[in-house]
């Protein structure tokens, strides 16, 4: 299971609806005509770097202040500063805990 669609599943589980894509054009498109409360954005997307991603939709007027938490296999010390100041939110390392995962959505999004 892509870890996309284990996400989405987790979110579905909290009560959150989801929207989800293959890549990093469909969801800039997505957010081109769509408000999102939170986004979840994998940073190595097959078509384009989450941290390049996140400028296209910063530059979203209805995007400006939408949550955007950066979900990644990088977790090195640094990193959550890294994310952080290229305008994420948020910052979920890879393996996702499953058990905790909706606390931590949850507290990156209040």
């Amino acid at each position: 299971m892509p870890i996309r669609k284990l996400l989405c599943t987790l979110l579905k589980r909290g009560g959150y609806e989801t929207v989800d894509f293959d890549n990093g054009a469909e969801s800039l498109e997505w957010l081109g005509s769509n408000k999102a409360k939170a986004v979840l954005m994998d940073i190595l997307l097959p078509d384009i770097n989450g941290t390049e991603l996140i400028q296209s939709v910063r530059a979203l007027e209805q995007h400006k202040e939408t949550v955007i938490v950066a979900v990644t296999g990088f977790a090195a010390s640094h990193d959550r500063e890294k994310f952080s100041e290229l305008g994420f939110n948020g910052y979920l390392s890879k393996p996702i805990n499953t058990t905790t995962f909706i606390e931590d959505i949850e507290a990156i999004i209040k």
